[in-house]
Order: C-alpha cells, then structure tokens, then sequence
C-alpha cells in the first residue's frame, strides 16, 4: 500500500514538473519553477506583463532584453508556454515596419563578357 502511494506521488511530482506554464497566467514562482527563469527575470516578466499581456514569442522577445531565439529554445523547452504556444523558431519580427530586402539578382560575368559591340 505504501509503495503505491509513493509511487503515484512520484509520478505525480514528474507530471507537474514537466507541465506547461503560460507566460501570461503564470505568478513568480510558477515562473520560478521554470528552469532558466530566476527571481529576476521572473521579476522583470511580471513588470512588463503589467503593460500587457504578451500576444507571442516574438512580442516576448522584442520586449524582454536578453532573451532570444536561444533562449526562447531552452525555455519553451523547459515549459515555458505564450498563450499555449510552445516556441517553433525562426518567428517573424513583431514590429511591421521591418522591411525585407530583395535579394538583387546577380548577374553572370561570362554572360557579360561575351556580349559583342554592334557593328558600325
């Protein structure tokens, strides 16, 4: 009887261990529990939190100085959740004024060589 009761503690000790936490719902030390989120960033989470809830990774990594792609990885990875959406990577910047630049075609130098003059 004992060994079943410890046994389903433990596995309920390992379920809530690997248990996603949402940024937005979360308080200090749920962020706490996440590995990679200390008392201060936990802090300065809450802090900007203030101003809003975070809309994804890309709003989190815009506001939140020091953290990035790496980052952001390992934390999705450890739990860490934006409203219930783990981090894919290779997100788009938040801000939309960010313009992309085409990539300009480059041209061939044989292609260029090998163009005769017009006759005269």
């Amino acid at each position: 009887m004992f060994k079943t009761i410890l046994a389903a503690l433990l596995a309920f000790a390992a379920f809530s261990a690997f248990a996603a936490v949402d940024i937005n719902q979360a308080n200090q030390a749920e962020l706490e529990a996440v590995k990679g989120v200390g008392v201060v960033t936990a802090g300065k989470i809450l802090d900007e939190r203030k101003k809003g809830s975070f809309k994804d990774w890309s709003d989190l990594m815009q506001r939140m100085r020091g953290i990035k792609d790496a980052r952001a990885q390992k934390l999705s990875a450890n739990g860490l959740t934006i409203n219930g959406e783990a981090y894919h990577g290779d997100v788009a910047p938040a801000d939309a004024s960010t313009k992309i630049k085409a990539a300009k075609p480059k041209q061939d130098k044989l292609a260029k060589a090998t163009v005769s003059k017009p006759a005269q």
